[in-house]
């Protein structure tokens, strides 16, 4: 059965990508950017290439919460059903900007915007029965260093260590949703997509990696396969299970992470 699938920053990049592979196998997609031209222009592109017709697309720039409920309300008024929502869209800072909410870009863009956005259409996504929630982490979450009275880099910021927090907050958001969702039909995985060729990579790292087919394959697996289907809070590399840093797997780090979030992003989610 084709299945309704969002997948957020996907105007490029591994997005693009993961998007474009499921537009081919016949799924309604919904495209997601920062800017409504860009948007456009992908939806008509990915159109062309894939045959299929049934693409659109929302703009939002998850620099701002605000625009996160906005996009978030508009789900809820054109979609009745999202059964698949790829959290993907992510950004590498490696300057200190604050967003137009008062917190660090790296850590409100990659963990607090799908936080929000997550939690808000939630109900859309439940409601769609075997529906499925997935967060694009990175190996990079192994060596981030949690300190609880820095995660809006009150103290000091680095951008490998806000880069490799956020990608570790993404995790500890899975499995501590995967939990609260144990008794319903929808589950929540994380992944680490390979070190990939996108422009994040370059900006954070400067150097090159593999294809982008290799960065959307296990986005697509998982939410694609008929494997995967009722297993939750796990997370892949590969299309393979993995074990992830131990402190994915603290109950009271997951649910901490989670209370803060939520008061950051209040008065939305409790």
């Amino acid at each position: 059965m084709n299945k309704t699938i969002l997948v957020t920053g996907s105007t490029d990049g591994i997005g693009k990508q993961t998007a474009f592979e499921l537009a081919k196998l016949g799924n309604k997609l919904i495209i997601h950017g920062r800017n409504d031209i860009r948007c456009r222009n992908v939806t008509e592109w990915m159109k062309n290439e894939s045959g299929n017709d049934n693409i659109e697309y929302l703009a939002a720039d998850f620099f701002s919460l605000s625009a996160v409920r906005d996009m978030a309300a508009e789900i809820k008024n054109r979609f009745s059903s999202i059964d698949v929502l790829i959290n993907n869209a992510g950004v590498y800072m490696n300057e200190f900007v604050i967003t137009p909410d008062g917190f660090e870009s790296t850590f409100a863009v990659n963990h607090l915007a799908p936080f929000l956005l997550t939690n808000l259409i939630l109900d859309v996504i439940i409601n769609s029965g075997s529906s499925r929630i997935i967060n694009v982490s990175s190996i990079a979450h192994v060596r981030a260093k949690l300190e609880w009275d820095n995660l809006n880099a009150e103290k000091s910021f680095d951008p490998y260590y806000a880069y490799s927090l956020s990608k570790l907050a993404n995790i500890l958001f899975t499995n501590k949703l995967a939990r609260l969702l144990e008794t319903s039909s929808t589950t929540v995985n994380s992944l680490h997509p390979g070190v990939i060729s996108t422009k994040l990579l370059h900006t954070g790292f400067n150097i090159e990696g593999a294809g982008l087919e290799e960065g959307a394959s296990t986005p697509v697996y998982l939410a694609d396969s008929d494997e995967v289907a009722g297993i939750s809070g796990r997370y892949y590399v590969r299309s393979s299970e993995t074990p992830a840093a131990r402190i994915c797997m603290d109950k009271s780090v997951q649910d901490r992470m989670w209370k803060l979030s939520s008061e950051m992003v209040e008065p939305d989610t409790k």
